[in-house]
């Protein structure tokens, strides 16, 4: 990335380390430090032309790890967010594909 004086470094992160809904401690602990550690790394090169940044979708629809989630916990969190939407892994993927691309610069 250097050399090249440019590139992408995404990291996907997660809401659960700012709302502790569930007692996942190591799981929220790795993902504050990847937080921490991205920031430092958007720091260090973005002199290099090298972009980092963090992609936290919350609680995606439906994934294997929200698949046992209620429908009352979607629906609360459709009528409390300002989309009053949850978010998908196609979100996800449409927010890297925009940070990697040229228009994000």
């Amino acid at each position: 990335f250097i050399k090249h004086k440019s590139g992408n470094i995404i990291s996907i992160g997660t809401n659960l380390y700012q709302n502790p809904v569930v007692p996942y401690h190591e799981y929220t602990t790795a993902k504050s430090s990847l937080i921490g550690f991205t920031r430092n790394i958007a720091a260090e090169l973005g002199q290099y032309g090298i972009k980092a940044n963090v992609v936290s979708g919350g609680l995606l629809k439906t994934t294997d790890a929200s698949a046992a989630t209620s429908d009352e916990v979607f629906d609360l969190i459709e009528q409390t967010t300002p989309l009053h939407k949850v978010t998908t892994p196609q979100d996800v993927a449409n927010m890297v594909a925009f940070l990697v691309s040229d228009q994000a610069n």
